[in-house]
């Protein structure tokens, strides 16, 4: 079994259309479909479903997609050894993070690395920074930008680079929530579930804001909030605040990034929010990767 069959059925498995796999690489979907049952002949087990309209893995075409992926990673390191002994380095690493530290953060991390590995092809995804893990664990992307937290799977390295603030946000602007605490200004207390939260829907910050505000409200009473909404990303929380929607919760990076910071200000709560180490995480058992120990390697040396 070449590399190059590996690759073949890596990419079939993948998009399940003969079609496409056939012209990426330069084949008659007839010839593709030969070399197929050739290969299911060989190895003695049906690797696709396949009808008319429709073509599926079978158990035995997942665990041979699992060993081309294995052997497409083997040869891809080897590759990146020599060019590191011969004092290059080639490939594709791919990145996710959110889009505010794709503005942050990211560019002195690529700019250093690019200056070092100019062949190297950079491909980055963005989203919410929630799902940094998840996209590492799946192995979707081989490096992520997350915030450090208890959740962080055993499976995973991190490397820190910052210490990012968080905050409870208001808007500014006159509507409902403005009204209610300026009432609250002169009464000298603030009723927390009288106030509509913006909140994330799942992450680090989320379960910072749950533990907030149970100290805020007090741990015998265990109020639960008054929440207006849940949101995916830090970026779409903060602009719902800026609109008068409610009070939210957010790093200090995203508020000021955010092209709406002059319509939200910071709130004064008895209770501080710990800060979060913002950091890049990657599967430990990939972490001796050529590309992977030279991006991390470029961050240590920042």
């Amino acid at each position: 079994m070449d590399i190059k069959s590996c690759q073949v059925f890596a990419h079939l498995a993948e998009h399940l259309h003969f079609s496409q796999t056939a012209s990426t690489f330069h084949m008659s979907p007839s010839t593709l479909s030969r070399w197929v049952q050739r290969l299911e002949v060989e190895l003695d087990s049906q690797l696709l479903y396949r009808d008319n309209r429709t073509v599926a893995l079978t158990p035995s075409g997942e665990v041979f997609h699992q060993y081309c992926k294995a052997q497409i990673l083997e040869w891809q390191n080897l590759q990146a050894r020599i060019q590191q002994q011969q004092g290059t380095l080639s490939g594709t690493l791919s990145l996710y993070c959110s889009v505010t530290a794709a503005y942050s953060h990211l560019p002195a991390m690529l700019d250093k690395f690019r200056e070092k590995y100019p062949q190297v092809e950079i491909t980055l995804e963005t989203g919410n920074a929630a799902d940094a893990f998840q996209k590492v664990h799946q192995k979707d992307v081989d490096l992520a930008i997350a915030a450090h937290d208890d959740s962080l799977p055993a499976s995973c390295f991190f490397h820190p680079i910052a210490s990012i603030p968080v905050a409870i946000i208001a808007p500014t602007i006159p509507c409902h929530v403005t009204s209610l605490l300026e009432q609250f200004a002169q009464q000298q207390h603030i009723d927390w579930q009288s106030l509509p939260v913006i909140l994330p829907d799942h992450g680090p910050i989320r379960r910072r804001f749950d533990r907030w505000y149970q100290q805020q409200t007090g741990d015998e009473v265990k109020q639960k909030p008054n929440i207006y909404a849940r949101v995916s990303g830090h970026e779409a929380l903060v602009s719902m605040v800026a609109l008068g929607c409610g009070i939210g919760i957010a790093p200090q990076v995203v508020i000021d990034n955010s092209p709406v910071q002059d319509r939200i200000r910071p709130l004064v709560t008895d209770h501080p929010i710990p800060d979060f180490t913002l950091g890049v995480c990657g599967l430990s058992n990939r972490a001796t990767q050529p590309l992977l120990e030279a991006f991390i390697d470029c961050l240590e040396k920042q």
